[in-house]
């Protein structure tokens, strides 16, 4: 049958990722962790009846605010000592805690022009990736001359080789748990918020508050309040993706790493239909098609395919996330279906 041009190569194809599945699994995870988190942002705004399309402005905020907390974290206190388990210091601690701050602020900000001065939601959100990609790139563009040192990075989890070299399940356990902190916390995180979203208060709350705020309203639920903690609550998370890019994917800021990965985010929570789960599950679809891609630049079979595959331009691998996000989303518009008061200014009737 591999005599069969097409079908021959295809069925090599499938080998090959079949080969590879436990580094493309691997991959896929740590790309899709930041993509998840601007996701999960996303799913929290839009829950809320606030639409923030300045994830990526967040996140490389954050990625910058973490990378330079670290420099003059270490350059006070030292290095710091590691732990045994991923790698911890105080200056990497500290410069976690202010890329999150960083994110809150940020996410305070479009709070205030989207609920309470009422500003446009999409405008608000593209002044901060505007901002955000112009400030961080001058001041990386002056700090870099110096050379600093960072704080480092944290260290991934060190699995039981017993538990790796389990048949059928030990790539998957490698692939989830084979992982910095960070990458752990977000699935947890995102665990915890699909439970939290459908199954408490606050999620029935803030979903009543994104379809019919003003019925919300009647009900004795704060619209306004609950807004601006869910939105600064969601930048949290969404700067938390862009330390992950700076303090664990790598151990350095450069200007523009966010790359896109907060309007992937922005298309994973459509695809997942507004649900974590749903937008972890397509994350890590997106996030696939890179893992591939590296794979095929690392480990191509030597034989006609694999000559094939390499012949590709390599700018062709970098875009196929991209490709596959405008593909996917294309087929998802118009059924998946937003909060119905998503994107739209609440104000309080008068008491009069």
């Amino acid at each position: 049958m591999t005599d069969i041009p097409v079908l021959g190569f295809v069925i090599q194809f499938f080998g090959f990722l079949i080969d590879q599945l436990p580094f493309i699994a691997h991959a896929a995870v740590a790309v899709a962790i930041p993509i998840a988190l601007a996701a999960l942002c996303g799913v929290i705004s839009e829950r809320s009846g606030v639409v923030n399309i300045g994830l990526e402005g967040i996140m490389l905020t954050a990625a910058f605010v973490a990378w330079i907390t670290g420099v003059v974290a270490v350059g006070f206190l030292g290095p710091g000592e590691p732990t045994a388990i991923f790698g911890l210091t105080v200056p990497l601690l500290l410069a976690v805690t202010a890329a999150v701050l960083s994110g809150m602020v940020l996410a305070a900000l479009h709070a205030w022009l989207s609920i309470s001065i009422r500003a446009d939601q999409i405008i608000s959100g593209v002044i901060l990736n505007i901002a955000a990609l112009g400030l961080t790139g001058y001041l990386n563009t002056i700090i870099s001359k110096q050379s600093p040192h960072g704080a480092g990075g944290f260290q991934a989890l060190d699995v039981p080789k017993f538990l790796t070299d389990l048949p059928f399940v030990g790539w998957l356990i490698n692939a989830i748990f084979d992982q910095g902190p960070i990458a752990l916390s977000a699935i947890v995180l995102i665990i915890v918020a699909q439970i939290l979203l459908f199954r408490t208060r606050w999620g029935l709350r803030t979903r009543a508050v994104g379809e019919h705020p003003r019925a919300a309203e009647t009900v004795g639920i704060n619209v306004i309040g609950l807004r601006y903690r869910n939105v600064i609550l969601a930048g949290g998370i969404a700067a938390l993706g862009g330390a992950y890019l700076s303090m664990e994917l790598t151990t350095s800021f450069q200007a523009g790493m966010s790359a896109g990965r907060g309007f992937i985010g922005l298309a994973a929570m459509i695809v997942g239909r507004w649900t974590p789960i749903g937008a972890l599950g397509a994350a890590l679809l997106f996030a696939s098609s890179s893992a591939i891609g590296r794979a095929i630049g690392f480990a191509a079979p030597n034989n006609d395919m694999g000559r094939f595959l390499d012949s590709i331009p390599p700018q062709f691998y970098d875009a196929l996330p991209y490709l596959v996000t405008i593909i996917i989303l294309a087929g998802v518009i118009g059924r998946s279906i937003p909060p119905a008061a998503d994107g739209q200014p609440y104000e309080r009737e008068s008491a009069a």
